[in-house]
């Protein structure tokens, strides 16, 4: 990946992160997914959005240039994972809401013990607990080689394999932002028949 396909409008790369490669380096072993639910989050006018009061030190990442991690600690127990996009300044990411495990599936394995395995990634809280995603990787590339943290090539999914729907958690957020269509998740079944070996 470069940097460019980060630094767009936030729903388009919401939309084309479906069918890449989260990739989780950790001491020189790989650990990733296929990202197959994403939701966009768009600028400060954006009242589901972290930036939706400004600039703080949790989100200060999200105005720095797409292309960057955007890690935060929720409900004092889980981290999550984004993308920031956009150009420098403006405040957007993309939350990776769901990855189906590719490679590093014993250390999957072993950090959600005893979880089915249909559950161990099918959540933002649970892929980054399945990919040890801490603090430690906000603001890292996700488009440098040598990050510990990336987004790789994977695979061009059919629009036809991808709907939209309300973002989730939002409930108390008003409208029009609790309907915004900017959750976008893949067929999976599809998604594994057609691209997914393992």
């Amino acid at each position: 990946m470069d940097r460019g396909f980060f630094q767009r409008e936030t729903l388009i790369v919401a939309r084309e992160l479906i069918g890449k490669l989260l990739v989780r380096i950790i001491d020189n072993y790989r650990v990733s997914g296929i990202i197959y639910e994403t939701e966009a989050y768009d600028g400060e006018k954006d009242l589901a959005c972290h930036a939706r009061s400004g600039k703080t030190d949790r989100n200060a990442v999200m105005y720095g240039d797409g292309g960057h991690a955007y890690v935060y600690f929720t409900y004092g127990m889980h981290w999550m994972v984004n993308c920031v996009s956009g150009p420098f300044g403006y405040p957007a990411a993309v939350l990776i809401r769901a990855v189906h495990p590719i490679e590093g599936i014993d250390h999957i394995r072993r950090q959600r013990a005893p979880i089915q395995e249909k559950h161990w990634c099918n959540g933002p809280a649970k892929l980054a607990k399945a990919l040890s995603i801490t603090s430690e990787l906000n603001g890292v590339d996700l488009y440098a080689l040598g990050s510990p943290l990336r987004v790789e090539f994977g695979f061009s999914v059919p629009a036809a394999w991808i709907s939209s729907t309300p973002r989730i958690g939002i409930q108390n957020i008003p409208e029009p932002w609790k309907s915004k269509p900017w959750r976008f998740i893949a067929d999976l079944p599809k998604l594994k028949s057609n691209f997914i070996k393992n």
